[in-house]
This record gives C-alpha cells, sequence and structure tokens, in this order.
C-alpha cells in the first residue's frame, strides 16, 4: 500500500473515531496494522477480556514473530491462567495451559513445567516468585507497566504507536476541498450550490435546463512534474493516475540523499476566471510519513476523470497503462521441495550454486577451493569440473600476483548462468573473475552421452581485493558482466574484457548487486557491508539512491521470477536475520517475515521460486514463505547434516532445491514434480558406458554377499564370460571409492587406473553401491586409459600410491616415476611433476586446499608440494626409510606421518616443524620389516596403525597406543592391509592367507572371520592361491567395503540383507542354523573363538 493510500486510512480512522464508530475504529486499526491504540489495548486487558486482547494484537503481530512478541502473550496467557487458578476454576485453568501455554512448552520445557505444577498447590503464592501476587486488579495493572515495555521495545510497533497529528475533521475539509475545485469547473457555477452527493462529479445545472458543454481548459494549466520524478500509482482498490515517464526508480529517488536532483510536483489550479469568494486554494502534495523512502501521488476516480476533462485534444497529455492485478493461481505446501531426492559430494565446501535456466536439472557448484563443477543430478554425475587457475599470470596486477604469493588458497564467492544458459560467471575471493563459454546440449538425451567441456573466454582482474558479487545484464542488446568488490567499487564490463562504468560511492566494501530493468529504465542496486544500499543509472555517474538497510544488514537483493516483486535478506551485525519485501515504488519495506530464531555471524542465504516461494537457511533448517504473508509456511532439515546457515538455491521451475551440507556436499530437495524429472533420468541408455565383460553375483550359503567386478583388471574388456578366466600377473595395488560412493577406482601393478560405476536402473533404481548389482566399467569415449608414468622403474621395484580430490574431479597417482595428475572425466594427463629419483611412495591431498599435496619419498622425505604454483614449499625429514603412510588431521592442525621404518612422525601442517616422533611397540621377536600404514577415525580423535604385525589404536592427542591386536589362532598370516569403516565403527583387516577380519573399532575385538571360500571358487583356490592385497571402505555404506586381490580382481563385499551388518545373529549352514559362541577375553586378543563366515 502507497504512503497516500496509507494516510487515507489515518483519515477514515479519524473520521469513523468523530462519527462514534467505536467498533469500526478498533476494527480497521487491527486489520490495516497501521496504528496500535495502546488506550484500547489497556481497556481490554484491565477489563480482562483477554479474548479480545489477543485478537486485537493479532493484528501485528503473531506469538513466534521474536522475542518481544513471545513474551507479551506469554504474560498474557500466563495472567490469565492464574486468574483461573486464583478463582479455584480448575477446569479453566486446565484449558489454558493446554491451549494457550503448550506453544512455550517447545522455547522453554522447564518454565512449562514449572507452571504446570501450580495446579497442585491449593494456592499458587505458595510459590516462591508468586509469593507477592496480589489481587487480580492490581496484577493486571502489573502486567500492563511490563506489557507497554514489550511493546514499545518491539520493532514491530515501531512507529505504530502514535497516531498522526491532523486537524478536526480532516477528511471533510478535504472533500469539501474537492468540490469546490469541481465547482470551479462548472461552465455556469452557480453561488451557493446544492450538492446532494459524492457519488459523482458536481456541476451546476445550466440555466432553462440547457445542456453544459465541456469546457477546454489549456494543457498549460496543468504543470508536470518537475525533474526527473515519476508519478507513481497507489496500491489496492485506488486506481492510479497518470503518469509521463514511467520509472520504477522514481519512489526510491524521491527521499535519497543529496546527491539527488529529484524534486516533487506541486499540483495546480487550472487558470480560469473565478467568482468572488470562490477561490481554490493550492494543493500541495501531503507530505509522507518519516519512515516511507520516496513520495507517491493519489487521486481517486473523481480526480482521474476530471484530469481527463482537462487535457487538451490539441496537446495531449501521455497516458501510461497500468498492468492488471496478477491473476491468482493456486498452490498448495506440496508445491514445497522437500523431499530429499539424493545427496551428492563435491568434495569441498560448497560456497555457491546456480541451475541452468533451461536445462533444470543441470547445477553450477563454485567451491572454497576455487574448483567450479558441472552436475547432472538426474544421473547423480559431474559433467565437468575445472580447478583454479590463472589463465594469463602476466595480465593480472601486481598486487593480484603479491595477493596469491603471500596466500595461495582462494575461493569461489558466486556462480551464475548468462540468461540464455551460454555463459558461466565465476567470482573469486582475490581479484579475479572468469566467464565460461558452455554449449549445451540440443537433446536433452546426450547428458550421458557427451564429454562436456567448458571453454575459457575472458578472464578479468576485476577489483583490488575479493570480488563479492557477479551478475550478468543487458545494455544496449548487449550482454555485460556487472561486478562488485572489496575495493567498493561496482564496474560493467563487456563481453571482450573492456570496462565500460565504474560505479563509485560506497564508503565499505560492496557485497552484492542486482541489476534489473524496469521498461526501458536499467539500474543496478548494490549493498555494502555496513547496511547501504544505492541504486544507480547507466546514464549518471552519482547514485539515484542513499539509504540504510533494515538492521544495517549484509543484504542481498532478488527480484521475483516475473520481475514484478523485489526482496532482499540478510544478517545484522547482531547475528539477526531480517528478510522483507520492498514496496519498490517507495523504497519502503511492504512486509517483514517472521521465523528466524538463532543470531549468527554466518551471512543468511535466501532464493525466491515461481513467484510464489521464498526461502532461507537458518537454525540447520530450510525455511518456507509464501511471497504473502509474513508467516512462515513449512521447514525442514533435509534429514540432517545441514549447516547453521546453508547455501540454497532453486531452479527456475521452483521444484529442486540445492542445499549446502556440512560434509563437503549438497542435497537435492525435491517436490513431486522434480521426482518425476529426475526419475526420468533412470529409464534412459546407458550402454556407451557399458563394459564388455560383466561377471555374475555370487551368493554362497553362509557367506556374505560378493560381487566379482572383473576377474581380471588388466584385460577386462576381452574376456569371455564364459571362458574360464587365466591367471595374471597383475596386481590390485591401491584400491578407493569415489568420494560420492557410487565407483571404485583401482590401480594395477602394470600402472593403469580402471574405474568402475554403479547406476541408475531397473536392477538398482537408488543407484547406489551394492554387491547385489554389478558396476559398470567405465571409460570416456575417447578410449584414453589412465597410465602412469613408470620411467625405468621395474613393476616389482615400484611403489604405487594413488590419491583421489574431495570433488572427484581428478585423480593423483604414481608407480615409481612421476606423478601424474589425471581428469577422471577425460582421463587425460593435467600435469606431471616430482621426476624420480627419488620416487613417490605416498600422496596425500590437504584436506583444506587440493592444491596442496603431501607426497612421501623412496629416500625418507615428505614434499609439500604446491600444484598451483609447482613447487615443493618445504622438506620434512623425520624417518629412516620410505614413506608408506600419511594422514592429515584439520582439527589438531597435524600430518601424522609412517614408514617402513615401523616409526610415527607428527607434523604441525602451520609451521610444518616436527612435533613428535614414536615408534609402534612390535610384538616379542617380529622385525620392523614392511611398510606402516595410519589412518585417522572420523572425528580424528583416533588413530589406526597398521603393520604387518599387528593392528593398534592410538589416541591423537597424545599419540600414545590405547589397544593392539596381533594376528593368532585362525587369523595367524601377516595383515597385508586395514582401513576403518565410513562411521569408524569397524576396523577390516585381510590377510596374507586370504582371510578377512572384522573387528569392533572400539576395542578391536574380532566381530566375524570371511574365509577366503566366501568370495573365491575352490578350483581357484587350490590352483593359484589369492588373497586382498588392499581394502576399501565404502565412504557411506558402514557394512560395505571392496578388496582388491592378487589375481588383479576387485570384489565388493557385505552382509547378507538377513543380517544387515557384521556380526549379526546366527548364520545358516546348509538349512541348518549354527549356534555361534563368543568367548570375550581378558586379553587384548579375543580372537579364538570368534565365529566363522
Amino acid at each position: 500500500m502507497s504512503s497516500l493510500s496509507r494516510e487515507l486510512v489515518f483519515l477514515i480512522l479519524q473520521f469513523l473515531d468523530e462519527e462514534k464508530f467505536k467498533e469500526s475504529v478498533h476494527k480497521l486499526e487491527q486489520e490495516s496494522g497501521f496504528f496500535f491504540n495502546m488506550k484500547y489495548f489497556e481497556e481490554k486487558v484491565q477489563a480482562g477480556d483477554w479474548e479480545e486482547a489477543e485478537k486485537y494484537l493479532s493484528g501485528y503481530t503473531k506469538v513466534d514473530d521474536n522475542r518481544y512478541s513471545m513474551k507479551i502473550f506469554f504474560e498474557i496467557r500466563k495472567q490469565k491462567y492464574l486468574e483461573a487458578l486464583d478463582r479455584h476454576d480448575r477446569a479453566k485453568a486446565v484449558e489454558t495451559l493446554i491451549k494457550d501455554l503448550k506453544v512455550f512448552s517447545t522455547f522453554n520445557e522447564d518454565l512449562y513445567k514449572e507452571i504446570t505444577q501450580l495446579l497442585t498447590l491449593e494456592n499458587f503464592r505458595e510459590n516462591e516468585q508468586l509469593s507477592k501476587y496480589g489481587d487480580t486488579k492490581s496484577a493486571r495493572s502489573t502486567m500492563l507497566v511490563e506489557l507497554k515495555k514489550l511493546i514499545e521495545a518491539n520493532p514491530l510497533f515501531r512507529e505504530k504507536l502514535v497516531f498522526p497529528t491532523l486537524k478536526a475533521s480532516r477528511l471533510r475539509t478535504l472533500i469539501n476541498q474537492s468540490l469546490n475545485w469541481q465547482h470551479q469547473l462548472c461552465k455556469t457555477p452557480r453561488s451557493n450550490p446544492d450538492i446532494k452527493t459524492l457519488f459523482m462529479d458536481h456541476t451546476c445545472a445550466p440555466p432553462n435546463g440547457a445542456r453544459a458543454s465541456p469546457v477546454s481548459v489549456p494543457v498549460a494549466a496543468v504543470p508536470k512534474a518537475v525533474g526527473t520524478y515519476t508519478p507513481l500509482g497507489a496500491h489496492g482498490p485506488f486506481p492510479p493516475q497518470a503518469a509521463a515517464n514511467a520509472s520504477a526508480l522514481a519512489g526510491w529517488m524521491a527521499n535519497a540523499a543529496a546527491s539527488s536532483s529529484v524534486q516533487s510536483a506541486v499540483v495546480a489550479p487550472p487558470s480560469i476566471p473565478l467568482p468572488p469568494n470562490q477561490a481554490v486554494p493550492i494543493l500541495k502534495r501531503p507530505r509522507t510519513p518519516p519512515n516511507a523512502i520516496g513520495m507517491s501521488n493519489y487521486q481517486n476516480a473523481e480526480s482521474e476523470q476530471m484530469m481527463k476533462r482537462l487535457r487538451s485534444g490539441a496537446h495531449p497529455v501521455d497516458e501510461v497503462s497500468y498492468p492488471a492485478p496478477h491473476p491468482q493461481v493456486t498452490w498448495s505446501l506440496d508445491d514445497l521441495p522437500r523431499v530429499v531426492a539424493c545427496s551428492l559430494t563435491e568434495g569441498s565446501n560448497v560456497t555457491s550454486m546456480d541451475f541452468h535456466p533451461f536445462h533444470h536439472t543441470s547445477l553450477l557448484v563454485g567451491s572454497n577451493t576455487g574448483e567450479i563443477t558441472l552436475w547432472e543430478i538426474g544421473l547423480q554425475q559431474k559433467l565437468v569440473s575445472k580447478p583454479f587457475r590463472v589463465w594469463d599470470s602476466a595480465a593480472c596486477s601486481p598486487q593480484f600476483q603479491s595477493a596469491i604469493v603471500k596466500d595461495s588458497s582462494i575461493s569461489v564467492t558466486r556462480v551464475i548462468w548468462s540468461p540464455d544458459g551460454s555463459l558461466i560467471g565465476v567470482a573469486f575471493s582475490k581479484h579475479l573473475i572468469h566467464i565460461h563459454e558452455y554449449q549445451a546440449p540440443n537433446d536433452l538425451r546426450l547428458f550421458e552421452l557427451r564429454q562436456f567441456d567448458l571453454r575459457q573466454l575472458l578472464e578479468i582482474d576485476a577489483h583490488v581485493g575479493g570480488v563479492n558479487d557477479i551478475a550478468f545484464s543487458q545494455r544496449d542488446e548487449r550482454l555485460c558482466v556487472v561486478t562488485c568488490g572489496d575495493d567498493k567499487l561496482i564496474k560493467v564490463w563487456d563481453l571482450s574484457g573492456q570496462r565500460l562504468y565504474v560505479f563509485e560511492g560506497h564508503e565499505a566494501p560492496v557485497y552484492s548487486i542486482c541489476p534489473h530493468r524496469k521498461e526501458n529504465i536499467q539500474f543496478i542496486f548494490s549493498t555494502s557491508v555496513d547496511g547501504k544500499i544505492k541504486a544507480w543509472l547507466y546514464d549518471n555517474v552519482g547514485s539515484m539512491v542513499d539509504f540504510n538497510t533494515p538492521g544495517h544488514l549484509f543484504t542481498t537483493m532478488v527480484y521475483s521470477a516475473d520481475g514484478s516483486r523485489l526482496f532482499s535478506c540478510g544478517t545484522s551485525k547482531d547475528g539477526d536475520c531480517i528478510l522483507v519485501e520492498w514496496n519498490e515504488s517507495e523504497g519502503s519495506i511492504k512486509r517483514q517475515y517472521s521465523g528466524f530464531r538463532k543470531k549468527s555471524t554466518v551471512v543468511v542465504q535466501f532464493d525466491t521460486a515461481q513467484n510464489h516461494f521464498l526461502a532461507a537457511g537458518e537454525d540447520n533448517q530450510i525455511k518456507f514463505w509464501s511471497v504473502d504473508s509474513i508467516n512462515m509456511l513449512a521447514s525442514t532439515d533435509a534429514d540432517g547434516g545441514l549447516p547453521s546457515r546453508p547455501h540454497l538455491r532453486f531452479n527456475k521451475k521452483g521444484n529442486l532445491l540445492a542445499v549446502a551440507t556440512v560434509d563437503n556436499g549438497f542435497k537435492i530437495l525435491a517436490n513431486a514434480d522434480g521426482l518425476a524429472a529426475l526419475r526420468a533420468f533412470g529409464n534412459r541408455s546407458f550402454e556407451p558406458f557399458r563394459a564388455q565383460h560383466e561377471a555374475t553375483p555370487i551368493r554362497v550359503s553362509n557367506s556374505p554377499v560378493v560381487a566379482s567386478i572383473s576377474p581380471n583388471i588388466s584385460n577386462v574388456e576381452s574376456l569371455d564370460r564364459n571362458s574360464p578366466a587365466k591367471p595374471s600377473t597383475v596386481l590390485v595395488t591401491r584400491l578407493l571409492y569415489t568420494n560420492s560412493g557410487v565407483g571404485l577406482l583401482a590401480l594395477g601393478s602394470n600402472a593403469i587406473q580402471r574405474v568402475w560405476k554403479w547406476s541408475r536402473n531397473e536392477q538398482n533404481p537408488s543407484g547406489k553401491a551394492t554387491a547385489s548389482v554389478v558396476p559398470q566399467h567405465w571409460q570416456p569415449n575417447s578410449g584414453l586409459l589412465m597410465t602412469n608414468d613408470v620411467s625405468d622403474t621395474s613393476p616389482e621395484e615400484a611403489v604405487p600410491c594413488i590419491a583421489l580430490s574431495k570433488n572427484d574431479s581428478y585423480v593423483m597417482s604414481a608407480c615409481g616415476g612421476k606423478v601424474s595428475l589425471f581428469n577422471m572425466m577425460t582421463f587425460k594427463v593435467m600435469t606431471t611433476f616430482m621426476s624420480p629419483p627419488p620416487a613417490s611412495t605416498f600422496l596425500a591431498f590437504h584436506p583444506q586446499d587440493n592444491n596442496i599435496i603431501a607426497i612421501g619419498m623412496e629416500d625418507s622425505t615428505i614434499h609439500i608440494y604446491n600444484v598451483k604454483v609447482d613447487e615443493v614449499q618445504t622438506k620434512l625429514k623425520g624417518h629412516q626409510k620410505h614413506i608408506s603412510g600419511l594422514a592429515f588431521s584439520n582439527n589438531l592442525n597435524i600430518l601424522v606421518s609412517s614408514g617402513a621404518d615401523a616409526q610415527l612422525c607428527i607434523w604441525s601442517t602451520e609451521t610444518w616443524e616436527k612435533k613428535k616422533s614414536v615408534a609402534i611397540q612390535l610384538p616379542a621377536g617380529k622385525k620392523s620389516v614392511g611398510d606402516t600404514r595410519v589412518q585417522f577415525n572420523s572425528d580424528q580423535s583416533r588413530l589406526l596403525v597398521v603393520h604387518e604385525t599387528q593392528l593398534a589404536i592410538y589416541d591423537t592427542l597424545k599419540i600414545e597406543r590405547i589397544h593392539q591386536w596381533v594376528p593368532q589362532d585362525a587369523l595367524s598370516a601377516p595383515i597385508s592391509y586395514a582401513s576403518y569403516s565410513c562411521f569408524s565403527e569397524l576396523v577390516y583387516a585381510s590377510f596374507c592367507d586370504g582371510n578377512i577380519g572384522v573387528f569392533d573399532a572400539d576395542n578391536l575385538r574380532l566381530r566375524c572371520r570371511i574365509a577366503p571360500s566366501a568370495y573365491t571358487s575352490p578350483a581357484a583356490a587350490s590352483s593359484n592361491p589369492t588373497y586382498p592385497l588392499v581394502i576399501a571402505a565404502h565412504p557411506q555404506e558402514p557394512n560395505q567395503f571392496a578388496v582388491g586381490l592378487t589375481d588383479g580382481a576387485v570384489k565388493v563385499i557385505e552382509p547378507l540383507k538377513s543380517e544387515g551388518r557384521w556380526g549379526a545373529p546366527t548364520p545358516v549352514d546348509n538349512g541348518v542354523h549354527v549356534r555361534r559362541t563368543q568367548t570375550l577375553s581378558t586379553t587384548s586378543n579375543p580372537a579364538a573363538d570368534q565365529p566363522q563366515r
């Protein structure tokens, strides 16, 4: 509602009060919410009319709007409850307790319990806190004092407690002035005219019944507005006036800073002769209330008709057509995307997301490592991934080069698609923006068939410091790029990198930008970290709007899909979240949405969908609102795992919502339409990715379910599934699950890496890894293999090593030669480094920066290597033999290394200095030969140490051993490998005789043993005994793991569905239940009488 329409309500309130329509006055006060009549409210409270008091309050606030509102309603309902107890009306007290006070139990359960206990007292004054409670009248008066303080402090009542100062009968005066003006327009005006109706324009009847002809008034009599001010129509049932020049910014500019040249217009009377004593006073534009930023003109229907009559036919005044009201579109809560459709792993903290404007399941993701990734949500696959790198360092400013040398970390601050989906804009936390060109397939069915890539189009050193936001904007039919940054500037660039405009005026770093177009007016809203909002016209040097955001917020502004409504959301310096809709015509707040609860320094993120909904991330939840109601519609925690204020993004249809998670990934929430769109991908063919050989799942009685990926890793495509597999000398030396959990990566002793993936199909509708469905060998259409450099090293002498980036985008590996970095989508070698000698023996990515790699070397040193600048930052020395294990802890800021010398070294990741060195305690008579491996548990409080002679658990703070298990009895062979399960509840260990043990991670007690016969055929076991060289635990399924065997095969193993977990109930052997007995030993090796699987 415009400010003048608001003032009209005040005039009506005055009129109703003067005419003694008391009930109507208070009804209009409540329904409009413009004025809170404290006197009326006091009367209702003093009278104990609680229902009417709450009903009146409801026009201004709800219980959960804020802490002040909650306290107001609580005090009223508590008084109602105490008065019922004082009257000994227990039934009414119980009703009030359950109906009115129960809602507060979710906020303070202890207080609710204490109030409930008052029912057990004969006199509630026996409670110490209520001992001074007097009679009802005095209690109400005391409560009123408190209520008035709460109402005055409540921001929702701000500027609503004082009725504006008006002359008596102001509405009558205005009507009389209007009638006076109408009388001046009469062709034959009479003295003392008899006006009998307000429903029609007044005209004096001509003498002798003759008809009056229209009066021709010069158009000059109606002056136009001065400057660029444009009259703006009022909202609601009042027809808007005509305007000479429509501009959405006019209202915002009207009360702008001194830089604005906008002036208000004055409406003068027509210049026609007036009869004596019939002078018409000049009507000046009424002032807007102080809280409204801008001015608007108001005319009723009669005055609009009068203005039309004033217009000259020879000099017509331009009229502006106003859009019709938006049609009401029906929607329901089911339209909100609240069902978790899938969880995907990005591998690093998600900082920005944006859906493609037309391919509604294509999601662009930016992360804190500077990498951008394009996902196809329907396939749950990455189409392309681009790690950050400088395209042309010589073209970058010295400031950027200095900044990147001091601190090589860089993150994505914003990713965005161009309006036609052909370009991608990326803003970074240091100086740069990147523009990529993207060619989408015409047929969505090609998504799984094409190899995607993004072409580098433009790199700009745009700002000094961080680039905080980037957007695309049309300027004179040309696509431009708009950026803002820490240097307090807004800049506009063309697609050749030429700077077109620089807007300067903010006094703090610019946080966000919002380019927009209304009719033929193009402008840019900008917000800065000091809470200022400014608006800029391309043809004007200074800002046309300058005012404060509510709460001085870090604010982001967004238009609705149809461009008709403007919203902003942000976080104040005090940690409060404020989400509002703006009255764009006036620059005032139209409504403020309620439902935020917790304070946080993290800036709240929000988005809008389909002109219907708003969503914001707060309190580890996603909260939804209808754009037309301040009250929260619904909320969801997306099955948990959300940060306190998660990033989120709707697709353009509003049926999918991407939400960032705390585990370096994101979830896709969907409604029914979104789920149907995603399911459609499951019906498509994946033939180009199918392997020529697929082994069949094996089910063995009294054994786990086992799926054989391939009988031979070296020549999987050439084997005939009906012919026996020939023994191979190629070993599976390293094995990894992808971080997303839908693929396996194996490195063979022949230096070749292979990838298998589970896809969504009828046999596996979830698309997740399972031993019941054989995964498919995956290879790009180019036919490339990921083949490592081997130099002159023989396979027997090489120590294979491998590491996968957190977002599954690239894999780093070595087999005695150079370290190779492979693109996981194309299998192309991105770079090679660290030429031997010495050769690399272990690789580990830094958990917070994929560009930093720890490389264990054959000469016992550890190199800390920066891929981005291609140099070794430091060398760590402390071992005597080659490095065989590396594990980072970002909680403790340490790196733990292990070597073939059976030593553990602890290094600070801040200074790279050695903090401690510990020798593992070998069993009596055992020598320190063989590799030692290390792995942190999920919360990094424990360290698993694996040697062929033992499994050991160490406390990470003290680096002291707290548990040890040594091979014995049925598991007496040397340990070949061991790994924690994904949540560190179990330890999987393989042995050189083919046995596999499943242990409790807390105490290394053996749960069960998996015999070699469970996963190999008897013929193969007798002719060529095999055993697992390596074990990989699934990253999300705690009871699933895979093993790589000495014959080149890879097996995926999990318990039978009937048991569900390892070491579960009594097994069945040939149809007969076998009694299991478990003997819990008091020693550290309780393995003797454990069940065999």
